[in-house]
């Protein structure tokens, strides 16, 4: 695997015009709800992608997915970080190599190719959707934990090339930069949008439960018993017609990316 400490600021000379027409069209779709979709098609000005995404990942809890978009493959975002998500990530070492330098400030790019992934990773999310790499670019998320902006290309596109990855990791922090810029101006969250129309207790218990918080954490925090957490949770599964916490994640993941 390929680490890399991205550069606090661009280089004169570097942005291309073709660097620039894409910095500029994510620019000009920050706080769109088409952000995910429209940014990847900016992304396609500086190099061919078959997908991107952007999640938060945590210490104690399970990753978010925030956006995401594809372009020349098969749209599969949600079902491969779904896959990602129900556990395999918590074998992801990259994300633990660079953990510490990131949590000092620094902003890293890493970069490898679904040969050097786990057995797993391979198996269930690379291979059935014919992903052949991953760069990521990260730093730390102002929500918490860390931000990684992820570039993938399908088995029929040439690998991200030394020239490519050089570009990369010169312009990461104004892609990163526009990214964060998009999340904090967006009109609503994707759990707003799922969980907007539950009554206030609800939605708070909700809330905490896709951040991965057990009952009795979200029942120390709301100062309420644990009995009255589960029975806030089972009214608000029944208004949103499911039954368990892995729905939950699945209906906010489906809202989010439908709007990305």
């Amino acid at each position: 695997m390929e680490i890399r400490l991205l550069q606090s600021t661009v280089p004169a000379g570097v942005m291309s015009i073709d660097a620039t027409l894409a910095i500029a069209g994510l620019i000009g779709n920050i706080g769109s709800p088409c952000f995910g979709q429209r940014g990847i098609e900016q992304l396609d000005r500086l190099l061919p992608l078959g997908w991107w995404t952007a999640f938060r990942i945590f210490d104690d809890a399970p990753p978010q997915l925030l956006v995401g978009g594809h372009l020349h493959a098969n749209d599969c975002v949600a079902d491969a970080f779904g896959a990602y998500r129900g556990g395999l990530y918590r074998s992801d070492r990259i994300f633990e190599q660079v953990r510490d330098r990131v949590r000092n400030g620094s902003a890293v790019m890493t970069y490898l190719r679904a040969s050097e992934m786990e057995r797993a990773h391979r198996q269930r999310i690379y291979a059935p959707h014919g992903m052949s790499e991953r760069l990521s670019l990260l730093r730390v998320d102002e929500a918490g934990g860390m931000l990684s902006l992820n570039l993938y290309r399908h088995v029929d596109q040439p690998f991200i090339d030394d020239d490519e990855r050089d570009l990369l990791q010169q312009i990461g922090p104004l892609l990163l930069a526009c990214v964060s810029r998009h999340l904090a101006l967006a009109p609503s969250s994707a759990a707003e949008r799922v969980l907007g129309a539950l009554p206030r207790r609800e939605r708070e218990v909700c809330e905490r439960l896709l951040r991965g918080w057990t009952h009795e954490g979200i029942a120390a925090d709301l100062k309420l018993a644990p009995t009255t957490i589960k029975t806030y949770r089972d009214r608000a599964f029944d208004r949103l017609g499911i039954h368990h916490r892995n729905e939950l994640f699945a209906l906010v993941m489906k809202g989010a990316y439908a709007h990305s």
